[in-house]
């Protein structure tokens, strides 16, 4: 009973950390998933980019599973998803998946804390630049090169100066970057 206890909070951690259903979710900030997973900034997410991006996040499932879902959302004689074909996708899976299984509790900061669980990687209420440094990787990003980068972008948000970035500092810098859904 405890392995299946545990299982479901590592999957549970893990769909939390992926579950992007606040309204806050606005087009902007899906657009920038979208663009994150267009490897070849063609304007179009194949079932490849998509398998391999799911993959760096740490969710690897079978192409083969995956494929008859995606190709459901994709457009005749286009080679993969659109922006809107993946908002549509993204929709029916949050729904299907997640719906009426929030362990939020539905304030404002629900989300933001969410969003902060997944760079705190080691759960101790701080984000390290390590930390900072495995997510950027994990979704691709160049700017996860150099730790010197790194702990750059720590300093430019560690307004108490401790070297790491608790949940408030996190919640100001989030605050100034989050365009109010409409």
């Amino acid at each position: 009973m405890e392995i299946i206890s545990n299982e479901k909070k590592i999957f549970s951690r893990q769909s939390s950390l992926f579950r992007l259903r606040s309204p806050s979710l606005n087009a902007l900030r899906l657009h920038r998933i979208f663009d994150l997973f267009d490897k070849n900034s063609d304007g179009f997410i194949t079932v490849e980019e998509l398998s391999q991006a799911l993959s760096r996040l740490g969710l690897d499932a079978d192409i083969s599973d995956l494929k008859p879902t995606i190709e459901s959302f994709i457009k005749p004689d286009e080679t993969g998803l659109q922006f809107e074909d993946f908002a549509a996708l993204h929709k029916t899976l949050d729904e299907s998946f997640f719906a009426g299984d929030c362990e939020c509790d539905g304030s404002p900061d629900s989300d933001l804390e969410e969003a902060f669980k997944v760079f705190d990687q080691d759960g101790d209420g701080f984000i390290s630049a390590v930390e900072l440094q495995n997510v950027l990787k994990k979704l691709g990003l160049p700017e996860a090169g150099e730790i010197k980068q790194v702990e750059k972008m720590i300093v430019s948000v560690d307004t108490n100066h401790d070297g790491r970035v608790d949940f408030f500092e996190f919640k100001n810098m989030m605050q100034t970057v989050i365009v109010p859904s409409s």
